[in-house]
């Protein structure tokens, strides 16, 4: 196999237990080099650190799959790693269908993510070494679920950067008419060919019951509503009224589907309008929330945006600080590697002073645990959720 060996002094990241190789840590290479294929990463010493596949194209120029000497290319390596991936959310979320099977480095897969909508599952190949062994991966999944449909989502940016095009594909079998899921004993439809992400946001299902207790018989607004899961929940608690906001005409026609498919759409109204827009709209009337909701998209894709990105969330939490009446809660959330945790409780706590608000911290959440974190590879954590008393 094609060794690849690192410059002295650059094995300190990998031996910590992070899985990826920059092309500025690499001394050589020994061996035929074929895009996407496996070698064997050694220290500049020569010792074996493990397994990985390799792309030349890509900054991270390798991704560790294995610590060990094996066969990285087949279905049974594939098969092995999704099921200890599967049987640890079995045992925390039993025999629920909705869930994110395999999440990258959390799951020892760099560049691959599996989401399980039911009978469907939602797939990303993210790097050339993943695209490489697609094969073995539908065949591994396959083995395992036995499922209705595969579909490829790998409509996302960061396939470029491994010189892959994006597109949506369907893998196997045949899509249902209609996917209906369950989360927290509320029933979602899911667009999985054409939605955001793989077709649902399955790593708020933790953060949707911190709702409980903190919006009855309020008046809640839901920006960026999306499919509606924040507001669903928040009538399903309690919630006097919830209207839900977002950009697209589709997310809120799927909103209001998921209020009325769980007969909550006396209590749910969404309306198309920019958030921004609204935001703006709302503070001059003076209207006021008992609880607001705000889970906005990644407003940083990459570390040279994020000043700029820090001023949009600034504006938008200062907005929403506004509109929340005395005692009342703040959900703000954000999905942005780049906007770590501190980085976003500095803006936030600059939010509210623009505001002229004083605010606590009740809980600061994170991505649901079928999202695991490799404690050394930060870039595996990246959603926050901080729950604010805005007084």
């Amino acid at each position: 196999m094609t060794r690849l060996i690192l410059r002295p002094g650059h094995d300190r990241r990998l031996r910590a237990g992070h899985p990826w190789v920059f092309s500025n840590e690499i001394d050589r290479m020994e061996g035929e080099t074929v895009p996407g294929a496996a070698v064997e990463v050694h220290a500049a010493g020569g010792e074996f650190l493990g397994t990985a596949y390799h792309n030349p194209l890509s900054l991270i120029t390798a991704r560790l799959l294995s610590r060990k000497r094996e066969s990285i290319d087949t279905a049974g390596f594939f098969r092995h790693r999704i099921g200890e991936a599967l049987s640890y959310r079995q045992k925390i979320y039993g025999s629920a269908e909705a869930l994110r099977i395999v999440h990258g480095e959390g799951d020892a897969l760099p560049g691959l993510v599996v989401d399980r909508y039911g009978d469907v599952l939602s797939v990303q190949f993210l790097t050339l070494g993943m695209e490489k062994r697609r094969d073995a991966i539908v065949e591994a999944l396959q083995q395992i679920f036995q499922p209705q449909a595969i579909v490829a989502r790998n409509d996302v940016a960061v396939r470029e950067l491994e010189g892959l095009p994006q597109g949506i594909e369907l893998l196997l079998g045949e899509m249902p008419k209609e996917v209906i899921v369950e989360e927290n004993g509320l029933r979602f439809s899911v667009d999985v060919p054409g939605g955001q992400k793989t077709g649902h946001f399955l790593d708020q299902k933790e953060n949707h019951r911190a709702l409980q207790g903190r919006v009855e018989g309020r008046k809640v607004l839901d920006l960026f509503c999306y499919s509606g899961s924040w507001a669903v929940h928040a009538a399903r608690y309690g919630a006097a009224e919830v209207k839900g906001i977002d950009i697209s005409a589709g997310a809120v026609a799927l909103a209001g589907f998921n209020a009325s498919l769980n007969g909550l759409e006396k209590v749910c109204s969404f309306v198309r309008i920019d958030a921004f827009e609204a935001l703006r709209e709302m503070t001059r009337s003076g209207e006021q929330f008992g609880t607001v909701i705000l889970d906005p998209p990644a407003f940083v894709k990459s570390k040279k945006k994020l000043p700029e990105a820090v001023k949009g969330y600034l504006t938008v939490n200062r907005r929403a600080m506004e509109l929340v009446e005395p005692g009342g809660y703040l959900f703000t959330c954000s999905c942005s590697y780049h906007m770590d945790r501190e980085l976003f409780l500095d803006t936030l706590r600059k939010s509210a002073a623009q505001a002229g608000r004083s605010a606590r911290l009740v809980e600061m959440r994170g991505q649901a645990w079928d999202h695991p974190v490799l404690l050394n590879c930060p870039e595996t954590e990246y959603l926050k959720c901080a729950v604010l008393q805005i007084l």
